[in-house]
């Protein structure tokens, strides 16, 4: 059973009161076999006096295979009183304690608590630590809560060969002993360990050791991009150091590229981990080389967002990821070659906060209180990434960055190796301003929702007015882009003018000299968070004339009010695949066009439309896919090839294209099908029926790497067969065998648009059988069983009905129960489109 008891808000303030925690010493032991691994933890800590009677109880948190012993003070404790997750700590008196405990701890097969994973392509075995949020207690004994901060001491013992990294500089000692830095004061949730035969490039950077790390199988990939990666690292070392007077507080940075890792990347001290998928070893587009690079920024800003200064408890999510989302973009904007990071922001990752915001779940950027872990897992979302770093962007706009600097530098020198909460952070930065921080905190970080900003443009003999109506209650300063028709050509469209101004007005609109414009578009560079309604006569020009707009980020503006208005019920989605087909061969922005691919694709072909209008849409995409093939015979623009190759695989409705690409190993004119590509292909084959078991096992046989076995299994399963589809149900529900990564590539191959009528029966069986393996498998495989699992493809009231009473009746668990209200929040938008 993979639950454990979860620590409540207050239960974490009342241990806070109680309790100093001064140090840890930890000894592992990951030469004991496949399964378990030792573990013994000892913990310095003092009892405060003035709690009111002379001894007082509480817990340490552990969930192990066995608890060996236990000793406070040299006296042992029960192990049979270890209470699911909870060792109890009875009669303590004021003063210095020491816990001693040695367990037996289990590894990890979903990415929770120290995974484990053997590599098919060499048999190499690699393990890794993911500690977030409350899984510390599944590798050893702590008191697992942001603030109650410690020094860590780590020593492992790992097999001959391995190499081990932790939050610190790490040394062999000699028989299999590796002895890390004594940390400085790090939360719980922030300790680290890497081992296994890491395929390493080290260097050094204004007197750190820096390094990057990858399982050996990856080696030449990562050889192959190391100087990027490493550029991008030090050049956003050094821009955060002319941002901050903080120095980096650390004593090395490791950047460890690891299996099966189930978020983008985690901000350890020293030791970031990252999903080693950004080991490319297959060809990507420049768009998905800024993602990485962005992720690289993200994870050094929370050194000091999150690692420096940490939040008291999980109600200041916001605290850490907003700022490091907002800072990954700005600084991979400031620093590296990717100077437009944030037009992939607005038209994938704002996107994301949209959504979100929208759901029955959403929630503050700032909640008032969340009760407990569970709770706070949960809001790692859309809202606590994506809007709070429009929040912030919104806020430099208005407060202005040196400013905002001034606060944040402020923020750090008051809480360094500290904790803080939101009214610390905003009298950090009430004090670097006049202005009214706090008004702007409680409008943007306490409300939910997004606001609507709709244009309005009169004209009259030699000027025009723009009106701007708000739905919602924010405070918005925007930037209006003025536009005029190029008369040479009738299609390009010039800026006259950028001019700001703020929302609500305050007074009637002012007039502006000139023509009235072919096109206004209100927050014109993006710079706040609201969804946009263009006037009439702007939205025709939009939608005749968006690949003349001259600005990439104006486009992405654009492109995301169209997007909201076909979720909204105001746009036909057969008009935004149209605009697609007409635009999108003349843009020259690569996040712009994956951005409106993907909608175009998963959500308005899949799901917007009647399944009857799908083959029709279908073609559509196909032959929008083959116009930019056209464009780019010559060479000059692989990125936007490869972006066209992949989705014209995923909207091919005939297999004989796609099936002479894979015979031949190549696309005619290229590029040739790399592994990635290769799956791709033949997983659409696997769909359309026109592959089978024979292929999938020779496909895997030439690749046998761990994205080899996804890529078959995600075959396998949408294989148009009662018995792949009966073999793979099983794999997903009734065993527990399967990875995280491997159930999500089984999920994702099982649900298909095209075998609607073969999957049906699974439809109701889908939530018969969630409950318990999200019950029992845990957070890591509820949220992918929700997410992936889900049949997102059966857009219908009676699908409706069932997930309505699974959540009313079913009593799902947490992580799955979010899951579900928002799929089932989006399976009824889809509806809507379609009734509109």
């Amino acid at each position: 059973m993979a639950f454990m008891s979860v620590l409540t808000r207050d239960e974490a303030q009342t241990r806070a009161q109680l309790l100093d925690v001064h140090h840890y010493t930890v000894d592992l032991d990951l030469t004991g076999g496949d399964d378990t691994f030792d573990s013994r933890t000892v913990i310095r800590f003092t009892v405060r006096p003035g709690t009111g009677q002379d001894a007082a109880d509480t817990f340490v948190e552990l969930k192990p295979a066995e608890l060996r012993s236990a000793t406070l003070d040299g006296q042992p404790l029960d192990p049979a009183d270890l209470d699911d997750n909870r060792l109890p700590l009875t009669d303590l008196a004021p003063g210095e304690h020491e816990l001693r405990v040695d367990a037996l701890m289990r590894y990890s097969r979903t990415g929770e608590g120290m995974h484990r994973f053997t590599d098919p392509a060499d048999g190499e075995t690699y393990v890794y630590t993911q500690l977030f949020l409350d899984d510390i207690q599944r590798v050893f004994a702590a008191f697992d809560q942001p603030d109650l901060k410690a020094v860590f001491d780590l020593t492992v013992k790992a097999p001959e060969g391995w190499t081990v990294l932790a939050n610190g500089v790490t040394e062999h000692t000699g028989d299999g002993i590796w002895k890390a830095a004594t940390t400085p004061r790090i939360s719980t949730y922030l300790a680290a360990v890497a081992a296994g035969p890491w395929h390493s490039v080290r260097t050094e950077h204004r007197g750190l050791p820096f390094g990057i790390h990858c399982r050996r199988s990856l080696a030449p990939h990562l050889d192959a991009d190391a100087d990027e990666i490493l550029d991008i690292t030090r050049a956003c070392f050094d821009r955060y150091h002319e941002k901050f007077t903080e120095p980096y507080p650390f004593d090395s940075y490791d950047q460890a590229f690891v299996p099966e890792f189930n978020a983008g990347a985690m901000e350890n001290p020293g030791l970031v981990t990252f999903r080693d998928e950004y080991v490319y070893r297959s060809a990507v587009t420049d768009t998905e080389r800024q993602t990485r690079a962005v992720v690289i920024a993200h994870e050094m800003a929370h050194m000091w967002f999150g690692d420096l200064v940490t939040l008291k408890w999980w109600d200041d999510i916001w605290l850490n990821e907003s700022f490091a989302e907002y800072m990954g973009y700005q600084t991979t904007a400031e620093a590296t070659r990717f100077t437009g990071a944030w037009t992939e922001f607005g038209v994938s990752r704002k996107a994301w906060g949209y959504d979100a915001d929208q759901r029955p779940s959403t929630h503050p950027v700032a909640p008032d209180a969340v009760e407990d872990t569970a709770a706070a897992l949960l809001n790692f979302d859309g809202i606590s990434y994506a809007k709070g770093a429009s929040a912030l962007r919104q806020l430099v706009a208005w407060l202005g960055e040196k400013d905002f600097l001034a606060g944040i530098n402020t923020h750090f020198e008051r809480y360094r190796f500290g904790n803080a909460a939101l009214a610390d952070f905003i009298d950090s930065l009430a004090s670097a301003t006049d202005r009214d921080v706090h008004a702007w905190a409680q409008a943007w970080l306490r409300t939910t929702g997004v606001d609507t900003l709709t244009a309005t443009a009169d004209a009259r003999p030699g000027e025009w007015t723009l009106a701007l109506d708000r739905d919602g209650g924010r405070p918005h300063r925007v930037t209006v882009g003025v536009h005029d028709r190029d008369l040479s050509d009738g299609r390009t469209l010039i800026l006259r003018e950028r001019y700001e101004t703020d929302v609500p007005h305050g007074g009637a609109p002012e007039p502006r000299p000139g023509i009235r414009p072919a096109l206004v578009v209100p927050n014109d560079l993006d710079l706040t968070y609201a969804k946009i309604r263009l006037d009439e006569t702007s939205l025709e020009t939009a939608l005749r004339g968006l690949s003349g707009i001259p600005d990439p980020i104006t486009r992405a503006v654009v492109w995301n009010s169209l997007r909201d208005m076909v979720r909204d019920g105001a746009l036909a989605p057969g008009d935004y695949l149209a605009t697609a087909a007409a635009h999108l061969p003349e843009e020259t922005d690569l996040a712009l066009v994956q951005g409106v691919l993907a909608f175009a694709g998963a959500q308005i072909t899949d799901r917007y439309l009647h399944p009857d209008q799908r083959p029709a849409a279908l073609t559509t995409l196909s032959t929008l896919c083959r116009d930019l093939l056209r464009r780019t015979e010559d060479g000059d623009n692989p990125g936007l090839r490869l972006i066209a190759v992949r989705q014209f695989v995923d909207a091919a409705a005939h297999p004989d294209t796609i099936a002479a690409w894979l015979a031949d190993g190549m696309v005619p004119g290229g590029p040739e099908l790399d592994p990635e590509l290769r799956w791709r292909v033949l997983a659409r084959l696997a769909v359309l029926g026109a592959t089978d078991e024979a292929a999938i096992a020779a496909e895997l046989e030439r690749d046998p790497s761990a994205g080899g076995q996804e890529g078959a299994a995600r075959c396998r399963a949408a294989l148009p067969d009662p018995d792949a589809k009966r073999a793979a149900w099983t794999a997903m529900f009734d065993g527990d065998d399967l990875s995280n990564y491997l159930f999500t590539a089984t999920a994702q191959g099982f649900w298909q648009p095209e075998q609607a009528d073969l999957v049906r029966e699974y439809v109701p069986r889908y939530y018969e059988d969630v409950l318990a393996v999200a019950a029992r498998r845990g957070p890591a495989i509820a949220r992918a069983a929700g997410r992936w699992a889900f049949p997102a493809h059966a857009v219908d009231a009676a699908h409706l009905d069932l997930g309505e009473t699974c959540l009313r009746d079913g009593d799902p668990v947490p992580a799955l129960r979010r899951t579900l209200v928002d799929q089932l929040d989006d399976l009824a938008r889809a509806l809507r489109v379609r009734e509109a």
